[in-house]
C-alpha cells in the first residue's frame, strides 16, 4: 500500500503571524531584508546576498532583461527564462549585464537612410530615446551621428523624413576614444552638460554609449544588487537536456547564477545537470534546483550540490499540474516540511542551502508569512508579470488595462524541457493555462510597496530581519470563518468614487 499522510497540507492563507512584543527600535526603517541566494558554510558569507527577498520567476511572461535590470535595481534578482534558443538567452543576460555596466553596447540603431517612421518604432520597441546612426544601422559600425528625441518633432515632420537630414551629425558630437575611463566619461558628461557620450574606436566604429542616467540610477537606488565589477546581478534558467551547450554560453554571456527549471525536482536528470556543471565548474558555477515539496527531495538535491532548493509543485496561479496529474502539496505545508530538513541538514553538514518559496503567494502578506517559514525568498511569477517592465503586451479589455500571462506548461509556450521525464521532445498535454493578470503599474513602484508592509508585519512580530523574524515568529492555523472575518464585512462598502456598491 502506500504512504499515507494524513494531516492535511495547507496553503498560506490558512495561517496569520500572531504578533509579538515590538521594540522602540522596531520601526521599518531600521529592518533589513538582506538574504542569502546560494549555499555557504558556517562561518562564512554566501556569494551572493540579495537585498530583498525576491526573485522572478523563470518564465517567458515574466523575466526578459528589462525586468532583470528593474528587479536588480531594487536589489532582487530575475531569472531569464530558457525556454527559447540558447543565443537568444545569452543575449537577454549579455543585455542586462551590460546594462549598468557603465559603458552600454547600443541595441538602438540605425543607418542615415532609414526614417522617421523607423525611428518612431524602434523607440516603440526598445523604449530607448537614444538613436546611434551608423554606416551600415549596426551596433559597432562606423558612427555617423545620433538621433535623441530633441532632434525632431512628430508633428512638423513627414514620417518619411530620412534620418540624415534631422540627425546630430559626427562632426558636431561630444566622443570620447575606446580606453577612456568610466570617471574620465561621466566628467566629459557633466562638463558638456550631456545626456549620452559614445565611445568610438580609431577607426569611427561605435564601442559603446556612457549615459548620464547611469550615474543618477545609483543614487536613486541604493539597495541596487551589483557584482565585483559594477554590474546588475542576472540569473538564467537551465534545463535538463541541453545544460552541456548551453551552461557555457550563460557564464560567456555574464550569468552570476542559474536555476535548472523544472515542474518536478527530485530525479536522476537534475542529479546528472549538477554533476556535470560540478565536473566543469567545480563551485564557481552557482546552480539553484528544484521543485521539490517534501524533506527527501530537499535532501536529494543538497546531496547532489544545488546551492539552492525551490520548493512548490502546483502552487502557481497559472499551473494546472495538480489538475492533470494529481501531484503536489500545500505550498505552506511543503515549505515547512523543507525549511525543517534544511536546518537538520545544515547541523549535520554544517552548509546552508538557502529555500526558495515558488508558487501560492496571493497577497503581499504571504511574502512575510513564507519567510517566517523558513524560506530564504520567494519566486514570483504572476506578481510580476503585471508590471511594465515583463515581456508581455498590455491591452485593454473591457475598458481595463491587463497584461497577458501564460504558463510554461501551456500550448503557448510548449516548454517540454520544464516536464521532461526522459520520454519524446514534445509537451504531450498541458500543465499550464493562458490568461490575463491587471495591469500595475512600473516594477518599482510596487516592489516598493509590497516590501513596506512585509517590514511594517515584521516590526509587529518584533523582528528587524529575516532569521529574526524565522526565530521569533508565532503562526497560527485559522478557520474558515476567521478568514471571513479577516476581510471586510457586515458594512456597505463605498467604491473609491463614494458610491455605495
Amino acid at each position: 500500500m502506500a504512504i499515507f499522510i494524513n494531516e492535511p497540507s495547507h496553503t498560506f492563507n490558512e495561517y496569520l503571524l500572531i504578533p509579538g512584543y515590538s521594540s522602540d527600535k522596531c520601526i521599518p526603517a531600521n529592518v533589513s531584508l538582506k538574504t542569502p541566494l546560494v549555499k555557504f558554510k558556517k562561518g562564512e558569507e554566501p556569494s551572493i546576498t540579495m537585498n530583498i527577498p525576491m526573485v522572478s520567476a523563470i518564465m517567458q511572461s515574466v523575466s526578459g532583461d528589462r525586468l532583470a535590470v528593474a528587479l536588480a535595481k531594487e536589489g532582487g534578482v530575475s531569472f531569464i527564462y530558457g525556454s527559447q534558443s540558447i543565443a537568444d538567452e545569452a543575449a537577454m543576460v549579455s543585455r542586462a549585464k551590460n546594462h549598468k555596466a557603465g559603458f552600454v553596447t547600443s541595441d538602438s540603431n540605425v543607418s542615415p537612410d532609414a526614417t522617421l517612421s523607423d525611428i518612431i518604432a524602434l523607440k516603440e520597441k526598445t523604449g530607448h530615446s537614444t538613436v546611434a546612426v551608423t554606416e551600415d544601422g549596426t551596433e559597432k559600425g562606423k558612427l555617423l551621428g545620433i538621433v535623441t528625441s530633441r532632434d525632431y518633432r512628430v508633428s512638423r515632420m513627414s514620417p518619411e523624413t530620412k534620418v540624415s537630414e534631422f540627425m546630430t551629425p559626427f562632426e558636431k558630437l561630444v566622443l570620447a576614444k575606446e580606453g577612456t575611463s568610466l570617471k574620465e566619461a561621466n566628467d566629459i558628461i557633466w562638463d558638456n552638460k550631456l545626456n549620452s557620450l559614445p565611445i568610438i574606436d580609431d577607426n569611427q566604429r561605435l564601442c559603446y554609449f556612457v549615459f548620464r542616467k547611469d550615474y543618477d540610477s545609483h543614487k536613486q537606488n541604493p539597495s541596487e544588487l551589483l557584482d565585483a565589477k559594477k554590474r546588475y546581478v542576472v540569473g538564467a534558467g537551465i534545463n535538463t537536456r541541453d545544460y552541456a551547450e548551453r551552461v557555457p554560453a550563460l557564464i560567456e554571456a555574464g550569468a552570476d547564477v542559474l536555476c535548472i527549471d523544472s515542474s518536478e525536482g527530485f530525479s536522476e536528470w537534475q542529479k546528472l545537470t549538477i554533476a556535470w556543471i560540478r565536473e566543469h565548474y567545480g563551485e564557481s558555477v552557482k546552480v539553484g534546483a528544484g521543485n521539490v515539496v517534501d524533506a527527501d527531495g530537499f535532501r536529494f538535491l543538497a546531496e547532489c550540490g544545488a546551492d539552492f532548493v525551490k520548493v512548490g509543485i502546483g502552487g502557481g496561479s497559472i499551473c494546472i499540474t495538480r489538475e492533470t496529474k494529481g501531484i503536489g502539496r500545500g505550498q505552506a505545508t511543503a515549505l515547512i516540511d523543507v525549511c525543517k530538513a534544511r536546518d537538520e541538514y545544515f547541523e549535520e553538514t554544517g552548509v546552508y542551502v538557502p529555500v526558495c518559496s515558488d508558487g501560492g503567494i496571493v497577497y503581499d502578506h504571504h511574502i512575510t508569512l513564507a519567510l517566517a517559514m523558513g524560506a530564504d525568498f520567494v519566486m514570483l511569477g504572476r506578481y510580476f508579470a503585471r508590471f511594465d517592465e515583463s515581456p508581455t503586451n498590455k491591452i485593454s479589455i473591457g475598458g481595463t488595462y491587463m497584461k497577458e500571462y501564460w504558463g510554461e506548461g501551456s500550448a503557448r509556450a510548449r516548454n517540454w524541457q520544464r516536464y521532461d521525464l526522459g520520454g519524446d521532445k514534445k509537451l504531450s498535454f498541458e500543465e499550464g493555462v493562458d490568461s490575463y493578470v491587471p495591469y500595475a503599474g512600473s516594477l518599482k513602484d510596487n516592489v516598493a510597496l509590497s516590501l513596506s508592509k512585509v517590514k511594517s508585519t515584521m516590526c509587529n512580530c518584533g523582528a528587524l530581519s529575516i532569521p529574526e523574524l524565522q526565530k521569533k515568529a508565532k503562526i497560527t492555523l485559522v478557520s474558515a470563518t476567521s478568514i471571513v472575518e479577516g476581510g471586510a464585512h457586515d458594512v456597505v462598502q463605498k467604491d473609491k468614487t463614494g458610491v455605495i456598491k
